[in-house]
């Protein structure tokens, strides 16, 4: 399907799924663009995928493929996403992309906004950008909280990404009224770690549960999206003051270096990983794996 002026597409296989009313699981590509080594991010990302179906439901990993906004990219746009340099695509630098036909990957906001269009409601990524540390007074925040703030589409997450404030970027979810919710768990997750010290809004334990509070939101007609925080698996977890450790020298080198803007944080998080001995790389696999598949779960209670 191709609409919106020939620059919005997507797959038979997905379009087949939502006309006929079953589970789809959108998936974001900046973890295979920018988040991952090759060939760790091309693993990954048919790894998730295969979650996704294992849980009965179908991925729809969205890019910008040859100058188009892609929903259901395949196994062939996910190995030319993972083995080629690719644009990091957030909303502002849609049309863009778009105008000069590059290879994208789309940021959790862009995701959001694809899904959207699409008329997916589940998105499952690792963790979503929020308000930077110092971002009191940088005000530099991620746009994927604006979109959280008027897209309805539902984002499993393991939290907030560990290098970003996550008590402010709750307080801004708070102000904007994004539901959060968090799976099995009374705080929010901490990326790496189960647990950040931050209480979360709201607690449910199933995936039936959570499936009942987004079609009471959608019934509702309310604005926005939700944030369904799911925290990594213990086995998988790193101590928090290890990864502090890290994020503070990461951080420092970033300053140093004049890393700023949506570079940022592909910096930070490659030199976590660096300076972590990998760790963090799998646990940043086992951690987008796990919400691949609450979302499925949840995907399939919905339908």
């Amino acid at each position: 399907m191709t609409d919106r002026h020939g620059h919005f597409t997507v797959s038979e296989e997905v379009r087949t799924a939502l006309a006929e009313n079953r589970p789809v699981v959108a998936l974001e590509s900046t973890i295979i663009t920018h988040g991952m080594p090759h060939p760790r991010n091309l693993d990954t990302a048919l790894d998730v995928e295969g979650d996704v179906r294992r849980g009965g439901a179908v991925p729809a990993t969205i890019a910008v493929l040859d100058g188009k906004l892609a929903v259901g990219v395949g196994a062939a746009g996910i190995e030319r996403l993972a083995s080629h340099p690719a644009m990091k695509v957030s909303r502002r630098d849609l049309p863009i992309a778009i105008h000069t036909g590059a290879l994208g990957g789309t940021t959790v906001a862009t995701t959001m906004l694809a899904a959207s269009m699409a008329g997916i409601s589940l998105f499952a990524t690792g963790g979503i950008g929020g308000v930077h540390r110092g971002g009191a007074d940088s005000l530099d925040v991620s746009a994927d909280l604006q979109e959280l703030a008027r897209t309805d589409v539902a984002v499993v997450c393991a939290g907030v990404k560990a290098i970003l404030d996550i008590g402010l970027t709750l307080e801004y979810l708070e102000t904007h009224g994004v539901t959060v919710l968090g799976y099995q768990t009374d705080e929010m997750p901490g990326f790496y770690a189960t647990r950040s010290g931050h209480p979360i809004p709201h607690r449910l334990d199933s995936a039936a549960d959570i499936a009942e509070v987004l079609r009471i939101r959608r019934s509702l007609a309310l604005t926005g999206g939700t944030v369904v925080a799911n925290p990594i698996p213990s086995e998988h977890a790193i101590d928090p003051a290890v990864i502090e450790v890290a994020i503070e020298r990461a951080l420092v080198e970033a300053r140093d270096e004049g890393v700023s803007g949506k570079e940022a944080t592909p910096f930070l998080l490659g030199r976590v990983v660096e300076l972590t001995g990998s760790d963090s790389l799998a646990a940043n696999v086992a951690l987008v794996r796990s919400n691949a598949r609450l979302a499925a779960r949840i995907a399939v209670a919905l339908t």
